[in-house]
């Protein structure tokens, strides 16, 4: 999710829903250790609970970033052993990392001395070739042994040459199987399930085998679908927010933040999708974008389009098209 799940989506999906974990963009060690803090890892406390994600190999580095994130105040650590693009693999990190396990536990090991929240490791079930049952179980095990108590399990294949990462992303197919074969033989494991997750009612029948689901283009492309996730996932009795109310709890914080300096449309590219299948969705996309590149654009031209007759149909329809649910 580089590029996208930066800490203005971040406080967007946070208003639609209260409990779910939201994670950064995945972050080099040497971008934390050499770059700008404040930039690569600033975030405002109501986007909490949040999880950074690293990208790393050397176990050094990656302590030392664990320490720094969570002295940052996240609430866990993500280890990315799962992304097949080139750039990462010239890194030496990422989806190439399933090749060497015993790497992986150590920079797990060295994690784990350094910090006191939870160390994870997002990974996929094989990579080219190296795709059998027993090579994923022995990955498993080798960094469980390290310390590692949580797996978040895209459950595709990668291949490190010959498909883009989007490709990667759809290509390969799905075994959930393998997942669920995981959990059954690493039964004292947390193993959270990412991959091919669309709506909130697949997330609630994964539930029944799984710990957790993750769920990422989807909710970025549609993340009102996030909206009942409190009340059918935490049991929340709070009723969700309409897309209007969240709308203009934005207006603030956009307010702030360029008035720090930021672009209009740095935020406002990830509300495009909020009204998803919904009357005037199109028109909501086309004006907002056009809005967001008119000079010194602000929150002025979005309650205008808030004012909009064809956004009104909108504004009191119910979360009908929450995925089935």
């Amino acid at each position: 999710m580089l590029d996208w799940t930066d800490r203005h989506c971040r406080f967007f999906l946070r208003l639609i829903s209260r409990h779910v974990l939201l994670y950064t963009e995945m972050v080099t060690t040497g971008a934390v250790l050499h770059g700008d803090r404040h930039r690569l890892l600033g975030f405002s406390l109501p986007e909490k609970p949040l999880a950074l994600q690293l990208g790393g190999c050397d176990p050094v580095d990656l302590s030392e970033c664990a320490h720094i994130g969570e002295d940052w105040g996240y609430d866990e650590i993500n280890l990315n052993v799962g992304c097949p693009s080139d750039r990462v693999q010239r890194g030496r990190f990422g989806a190439c990392l399933m090749a060497e396990p015993q790497l992986v536990a150590e920079c797990v090991a060295a994690m784990q001395a350094k910090v006191r929240i939870p160390v994870t490791v997002k990974t996929r079930i094989g990579i080219d070739e190296r795709d059998s049952y027993e090579e994923l179980a022995q990955f498993i095990g080798t960094v469980a042994e390290a310390g590692c108590e949580t797996f978040i399990i895209h459950a595709r294949k990668a291949w490190l040459s010959g498909l883009s990462p989007k490709e990667n992303r759809e290509v390969p197919p799905l075994r959930y199987d393998i997942a669920e074969q995981i959990k059954r033989d690493f039964s004292g494991l947390e193993v959270v399930l990412n991959g091919g997750v669309h709506t909130l009612s697949e997330a609630q029948a994964h539930l029944q085998i799984f710990d957790g689901v993750m769920i990422g283009r989807a909710a970025y492309h549609n993340p009102y679908l996030l909206a009942e996730a409190d009340r059918l996932l935490f049991k929340s009795t709070d009723l969700p927010p309409s897309r209007r109310a969240i709308i203009e709890s934005m207006l603030p914080y956009i307010q702030g933040e360029l008035e720090r300096g930021a672009r209009l449309h740095s935020i406002s590219r990830h509300l495009l999708g909020l009204y998803h299948g919904q009357p005037g969705g199109r028109l909501w996309r086309r004006h907002l974008g056009e809005a967001a590149t008119r000079k010194n654009a602000g929150v002025a031209e979005l309650r205008h389009i808030l004012e909009q007759d064809w956004l009104s149909q909108s504004q009191s329809r119910p979360a009908e098209g929450l995925a089935g649910v």
